[in-house]
């Protein structure tokens, strides 16, 4: 049975305005967050999208974007975080290596890129084989690019820019393999609704 999944980014937060590194560490969401999370919402609610289950990552950024999105009761999930950047948490965006990062964060303390693509690989694999059809799980930009990369050799769809905040990737799910099946609205803060007044 085909199943779907929404994973989505979380609202702008206070360290994404302020170019911080924000893995495991945490920051509140931005008036433009919580408007991008709105947007999200009635995105949802215009194509009539009903979600038997909702999941986030343990950082109250993703947990805040998600209830404003949905009033579903949700599970947190450790699998879902963002990157350990180790020492770099909280630290200048400019001081990112070049990409692809690879295991660089683990020399500070941080996670290895592939073992934060499986973590975050094998938490969606998991959430989709519980009795679940539709799904929407709030995560993060790092993790939503790499579980994309993982499952790229099912899927045409590609995604170059940057993965936006409360960027939403439709993703289908059948015999135990994702395909991305559309992105949807991949960066909010172009919309001129989003703009606080």
């Amino acid at each position: 049975m085909k199943k779907t999944l929404y994973l989505m980014r979380h609202g702008q937060t206070l360290f994404n305005k302020r170019r911080k590194i924000q893995g495991w560490c945490d920051s509140p969401l931005t008036e433009l967050g919580i408007k991008q999370a709105e947007i999200a919402a009635k995105y949802f609610k215009e194509n009539h999208i009903v979600f038997d289950h909702a999941y986030c990552s343990t950082s109250e950024r993703a947990s805040d974007t998600l209830e404003i999105v949905t009033d579903l009761p949700y599970t947190r999930l450790k699998g879902l975080k963002e990157w350990n950047f180790g020492a770099f948490e909280g630290e200048s965006e400019d001081l990112n290596p070049s990409l692809p990062y690879g295991d660089f964060f683990a020399n500070y303390g941080g996670e290895k890129e592939i073992e934060f693509q499986k973590r975050v690989a094998d938490i969606c694999q998991k959430i989709m084989e519980e009795d679940n059809e539709v799904v929407l799980a709030v995560s993060h930009g790092a993790a939503c690019r790499k579980f994309m990369q993982y499952w790229e050799h099912t899927s045409s769809i590609r995604q170059k820019e940057r993965i936006g905040n409360c960027c939403i990737l439709k993703i289908e799910y059948e015999n135990e393999e994702f395909k991305l099946v559309e992105i949807i609205n991949h960066d909010f803060s172009n919309f001129s609704e989003a703009i606080p007044v």
